[in-house]
């Protein structure tokens, strides 16, 4: 394992150390961009964990997602904290129907909800981590009625009839990213660029050896896929 760690990291060196084409200059790093011209405002929900692993921390993993979604172009995102806050206020472990979102969205003046469910991580060298990342959008509508909090508590899907305050636009995008892959690699280096101290003793090995660099990764490659999505990129 050791070996394997060297090797990888001596790749990741050399590639971003290729003399033909000058790396990214540090703090310089591209940003993604909302399509659509108006701002929006979203929340990022606490991971739901099913990978099997009980390393995977719901709240530092929402936090890497919000870190993410911070210096994109055209979204504000509200603190993880005040999400959670809702989420106490309304009884819910987790997000499991839409009336649960639009309630947590109306609750924060949201215009979008992401869940992300976490299906496979493995911290060791080379990492994979796979996750499900879903938008919950409401289209902000008059409420005719309002929903209890113990109803949202004890439902886990709406209810056929139910007084629903909005209606909801749902977007997922899913990936798995196992960096003994050599495109998930190319992809890795791609991200990095800009990223890392080049005179740090890691340089951009840094993204194989620790796991929160490498999740924050992949988040942001679902937030591109996301992006992509004909329900955002046609607004």
């Amino acid at each position: 394992m050791r070996f394997l760690t060297l090797i990888l990291a001596l790749t990741f060196v050399v590639g971003c150390g290729d003399t033909k084409k000058k790396p990214a200059p540090y703090g310089r790093e591209a940003a993604l961009n909302l399509p659509g011209n108006r701002p929006t405002i979203w929340g990022v929900a606490p991971i739901v964990n099913i990978s099997g692993e009980d390393g995977v921390d719901p709240l530092v993993q929402a936090d890497l997602l919000y870190q993410q979604l911070q210096p994109v172009n055209g979204v504000t995102v509200v603190p993880v904290d005040r999400v959670v806050a809702v989420y106490q206020a309304l009884h819910i472990g987790q997000v499991q129907s839409e009336d649960q979102a639009k309630a947590v969205c109306q609750a924060l003046g949201l215009d979008g909800l992401l869940v992300a469910t976490v299906t496979a991580y493995d911290p060791y060298n080379p990492p994979k981590f796979a996750v499900a990342l879903q938008l919950f959008e409401p289209r902000h509508e008059k409420a005719t009625s309002q929903i209890s909090a113990q109803e949202l508590a004890q439902q886990a899907a709406p209810s056929a009839g139910s007084n629903e305050p909005t209606k909801v636009n749902f977007v997922q995008v899913v990936g798995s990213y196992d960096c003994a892959n050599g495109s998930v690699r190319d992809r890795l280096k791609a991200y990095a660029a800009g990223r890392y101290d080049p005179n740090s003793p890691l340089a951009g090995a840094e993204y194989y050896l620790n796991m929160d660099r490498y999740c924050g990764f992949v988040y942001h490659e679902l937030l591109r896929q996301l992006f992509e999505q004909p329900q955002l990129s046609g607004k």
